[in-house]
């Protein structure tokens, strides 16, 4: 069973770094390739580019709560989430 999981292509966790601006400022944000990958497919199912995505989300966070705290770890959770709605058995789904 751990051979799915450490067999993995390296180039999949690769870390990758973005430059993106949030609400005017300029920021990088830092994830492993295969997240990029799903959040780049959550921004074209909402018709966005990536960069306006992430923004309109960290927008929607600070105002629901106020701040965006650990912005990368949210938006890892939020692919999760999406990957779930598209595998309803998975526990991202509950």
């Amino acid at each position: 069973m751990c051979q799915l999981f450490a067999g993995q292509d390296p180039k999949h966790y690769t870390p990758v770094t973005r430059r993106i601006r949030l609400n005017g400022q300029s920021t990088s944000i830092r994830l492993e390739a295969s997240f990029w990958c799903i959040i780049d497919d959550i921004a074209m199912s909402q018709g966005m580019t990536t960069p306006k995505f992430i923004s309109t989300l960290h927008s929607e966070v600070l105002e629901l709560h106020g701040e965006a705290h650990n912005f990368t770890s949210l938006l890892r959770c939020a692919a999760l989430v999406y990957m779930g709605q598209n595998n309803p058995s998975s526990l991202a789904a509950e």
